[in-house]
């Protein structure tokens, strides 16, 4: 019988260590401060003709250890991504390239982490009086997501913005086609409604945002499946 209760505590204080992790506070949420949302940054340090070096910075979040500093090249898609345990970092990026950062808040003590807002920036560059826009975010239907059979007509949404707030249009690329045509031109709105699609069918969609002064960005090529 004493045994028995012996056995019975082990696994009691294996199952309250194996548990430890998931009881703690999870890290709150960072507030991002700088670089400012959707605007150029003009505040880093010039390196060369290519490089700058930009300061980041994000309010404390609770119950924090350290931090995720992850910054999309929005042209190529690539990450960096650098830790620290402070709520601040200075990176090296290329000049006149748009960027997007987010923060996750990481601890020890859980198993969650918390991620912030996703920022978008312009880095600025030498010379350049007006920037082009920021791609455009495609929003639905989602990368790789599979529609449910009997889906006849989808809504494509999309999300642009520009520092300099002058957006005149988007083009639409719309097919079955791994590099789609055309589909619409002359977009004002960030949405097509009532799209015909056609079952056990992959289709890809882009969008081209264009500006006042002709500038124009990509937003790269995304695709769902219809059952």
């Amino acid at each position: 019988m004493k045994r028995i209760y012996i056995i019975a505590l082990v696994f009691i204080f294996a199952a309250c260590g194996k548990g430890g992790n998931n009881s703690a506070p999870a890290p709150g949420k960072a507030t991002l401060v700088a670089p400012l949302k959707d605007l150029t940054c003009n505040t880093g340090v010039i390196l060369s003709a290519t490089e700058s070096s930009v300061a980041f910075s994000w309010n404390p979040a609770e119950n924090t250890e350290s931090y995720d500093l992850t910054i999309k090249n929005l042209l190529t898609q690539k990450d960096i991504v650098q830790n620290t345990p402070t709520p601040n970092a200075t990176v090296t990026l290329l000049r006149n390239t748009p960027y997007s950062w987010s923060v996750t808040a990481k601890s020890s003590k859980s198993d969650t982490k918390t991620d912030s807002e996703v920022w978008k920036f312009y880095n600025a560059g030498a010379g350049i009086t007006t920037y082009a826009p920021f791609p455009a975010e495609l929003l639905t239907p989602t990368f790789g997501q599979v529609l449910p059979s009997g889906t006849t007509k989808i809504n494509l949404t999309w999300k642009g913005s520009a520092v300099d707030n002058n957006i005149t249009g988007y083009i639409v690329y719309f097919g079955p086609n791994s590099n789609p045509d055309v589909f619409r031109q002359r977009v004002t709105d960030s949405f097509v409604n009532d799209v015909t699609v056609s079952a056990n069918t992959t289709y890809y969609w882009r969008i081209v945002t264009v500006d006042a002064n002709n500038n124009i960005s990509d937003s790269g090529t995304g695709n769902f499946f219809v059952k």
